[in-house]
């Protein structure tokens, strides 16, 4: 093997991303198959399954079936709905919803060995076009991640549904998001000083920087735009970059601290908020454990502010303080993404980074 390991990258087949597509789904579903399963959260995908069924009648393959009662991404649901259909000759599955729904119906279409068509319903966050899923207990401690064999066969996003989302499912994507400008040179850095069979590609790199660089221009007034009920041109570039270039090349790997913090602090009593929100603080954990420029982690954490991301403990939940240091060490579980960092990250570092965010935002005008 080359000293230098080999490049790889795991992308949809297809992206589509506009007003108005969701009307389009039908004809790619026929591309794949012809008995269409649909896998979403009661909620999501009662905003669109009207639209739905509509397009796959019109497109002469219709629904053989649905389940809409995922809440949370879980073996036991993934297991539960492949039982319930593997006798239905189903030949596409539909992962219509949240970062849950869509997750739930890749796994389940990785056990069925069928191609996956993802239709999100928000924008929180990117789970649409990566080939994992992301599995939690029941009450949404992190278990593992999942890594699929292959990604979706299509993503599909329609602005008008995710545009007119709530906007908090904006800014928790731009959290998520957010991370990939650190995470992705982290573990690229890792796995060439490892001299790893999998690199990372220069393309991948490039594609997550400019995902950052969209977020820092536009993420604001796409906040305000997505508040004041409205599809701009700011908000079509925050999904684009939430939904694909924050994805780019991500495939089973890439991601590094800010993720790993996440896991860890989503086993601490009192978390209360979603995932993106606390990937964006993970980040600038992340940030202070790399050391960067004070000037860099202020533009960051100035910017979540103004989207009303987390950063201080107080803007996470009532948390349970005493249990920040078995955050810390869940965070280095050496099975989890903070091993993709360039360097030995321990508990005692990553508490001591989540206090000096604290402090650093506590003490910002």
């Amino acid at each position: 093997m080359a000293e230098s390991g080999v490049r790889k990258m795991i992308l949809p087949a297809r992206y589509v991303q506009g007003q108005g597509v969701l009307n389009q789904l039908g004809a790619f579903v026929k591309q794949h198959g012809e008995r269409p399963y649909v896998v979403g959260g009661r909620t999501s995908f009662s905003k669109v399954k009207a639209r739905v069924q509509a397009s796959l009648l019109a497109a002469n393959v219709p629904m053989a079936g649905y389940d809409d009662t995922v809440s949370e991404c879980t073996h036991a649901k993934i297991n539960e709905i492949v039982q319930n259909i593997e006798d239905l000759d189903i030949d596409v599955i539909v992962a219509c919803g949240g970062g849950k729904a869509v997750d739930t119906g890749k796994a389940v279409s990785e056990k069925l060995h069928v191609p996956c068509i993802t239709v999100p319903t928000q924008c929180a966050t990117n789970a649409d076009g990566m080939a994992d899923a992301v599995i939690f207990t029941e009450d949404h401690k992190f278990v593992e991640d999942m890594y699929l064999t292959r990604p979706p066969a299509l993503v599909l996003v329609d602005t008008e549904v995710v545009g007119r989302a709530p906007p908090q499912f904006i800014v928790q994507g731009m959290g998520d998001a957010l991370a990939c400008a650190f995470e992705k040179p982290a573990y690229a850095a890792t796995q060439k000083a490892k001299k790893a069979s999998d690199q990372a590609t220069t393309a991948a790199i490039e594609v997550n920087m400019k995902c950052f660089a969209t977020l820092m221009a536009h993420g604001v007034q796409a906040k305000k735009d997505v508040d004041s009920g409205k599809v701009t041109e700011a908000v079509e570039a925050v999904i684009e970059a939430i939904k694909l270039q924050s994805g780019f090349g991500f495939g089973g790997g890439g991601c590094a601290a800010a993720h790993a913090v996440h896991n860890g602090l989503t086993t601490v009593p009192g978390i209360a908020r979603k995932h993106g929100e606390i990937v964006a603080f993970g980040t600038l954990v992340q940030m202070v454990l790399e050391k960067r420029p004070m000037g860099e982690i202020e533009r960051v954490m100035r910017w979540c502010k103004a989207l009303g991301l987390p950063t201080r403990f107080q803007d996470l939940g009532k948390l349970d303080r005493g249990s920040m240091f078995g955050a810390a060490e869940k965070a280095c579980d050496p099975n989890d993404t903070m091993s993709n960092m360039p360097f030995l990250v321990t508990p005692k570092m990553v508490l001591e980074a989540m206090e000096e965010v604290d402090r650093l935002s506590g003490s910002m005008a």
